[in-house]
């Protein structure tokens, strides 16, 4: 990057912090596309991987940058955004989208820095209550592995995430889509199958099949087509909202019986007001945190609500399964 281009981007620092913009296609302009096309065809070879002799003391690429397969015509691309967004800047213009995203900052080699950062902080949280969760509830409790299997989609579902926001690649993209809604997804089935617990084995497998089934599906409609953001923020909030309205019906019986509910209630509250971050668009604040980062942040803390809740209902559910001699109970 050039120090013009550096100065231009510390400029737009104090800028995206006093303006409000809304989304334009950059990457449409003809000034990007006459960049774009001028740098490839002076900086880079026939294929647009590699970055010819004369230009590679220009980049300086890192071994970060390296190692995340940055290649010449990404690189030409990104140093046109940075001109491209200037250029709006000094005409007063707002500042534009360049394929569908804001503007970033890269940073080590990483494409949207913090939501790659807060989607590693969600993987620890999950990892670490998952770790409570197998110390403090004995196997043999009910919804023991009902608990386990939504972990693990969780820590799934959050890798995914985080590498998607280093590299945005079609595969990557189509996997972190894919392995975010298995998360909601789960969570609904989580909650189908408590209150379910006590139903034969076959009607929970025959249900079971049913949801593995739908998702193999949604997973093809994702693959194969043309792929709907709109609609799959739609599935997404659909599927979110079933699971927390069978919760509140879960909650409004239990009340007196299980103390306990507030905290599966007070999760998917905060979840749900956490979620408006998501419906929101602005322009990264620094060119770092947009609004899918925050959101990313804002359910770092909600975790632990839900296992806390699995944890106290484990044990609620052994202890009554002892009581009407299911198996002994030890303490």
């Amino acid at each position: 990057m050039s120090s013009r281009e550096l100065s231009a981007i510390l400029l737009l620092l104090g800028a995206a912090l006093i303006t409000v913009c809304h989304a334009s296609n950059g990457d449409r302009t003809q000034f990007f596309h006459n960049c774009r096309q001028n740098c490839e065809r002076t900086n880079c070879s026939a294929d647009g991987l590699e970055i010819q002799e004369q230009a590679v003391k220009f980049y300086k690429q890192s071994v970060f940058d390296r190692l995340f397969q940055w290649s010449c015509a990404d690189e030409c691309q990104y140093g046109c955004m940075w001109r491209t967004v200037f250029a709006f800047f000094e005409r007063g213009w707002p500042i534009p989208q360049f394929y569908g995203k804001w503007p970033f900052l890269r940073l080590m080699g990483m494409q949207e820095p913090a939501s790659v950062l807060f989607s590693a902080l969600n993987f620890a949280v999950h990892l670490r209550m998952l770790r409570k969760f197998r110390r403090e509830v004995r196997p043999d409790s009910p919804c023991y592995m009902l608990t386990h299997i939504f972990g693990v989609t969780s820590l799934n579902g959050w890798v995914w995430s985080a590498i998607f926001h280093t590299r945005d690649f079609p595969l990557t993209e189509l996997l972190d889509y894919a392995f975010a809604y298995s998360i909601i997804l789960c969570s609904l089935y989580v909650m189908v199958m408590r209150m379910l617990h006590r139903y034969s084995l076959f009607l929970r497998g025959v249900i079971s099949l049913a949801f593995l089934s739908y998702y193999i599906n949604y997973f093809a409609y994702l693959s194969v087509g043309k792929f709907s953001y709109s609609f799959n923020m739609m599935v997404n909030i659909a599927t979110g909202v079933i699971s927390a309205a069978g919760w509140f019906v879960w909650c409004h019986f239990v009340r007196k019986r299980r103390p306990y509910f507030k905290r599966i209630l007070r999760f998917y509250v905060l979840m749900a007001m956490a979620m408006g971050l998501e419906l929101l668009d602005f322009p990264p604040i620094l060119w770092i945190f947009d609004a899918h980062a925050l959101w990313h942040l804002a359910t770092v803390p909600l975790a632990s609500l839900y296992y806390d809740f699995m944890i106290e209902d484990c044990r609620t559910l052994r202890q009554e399964k002892a009581a009407a001699g299911g198996y002994p109970y030890y303490n």
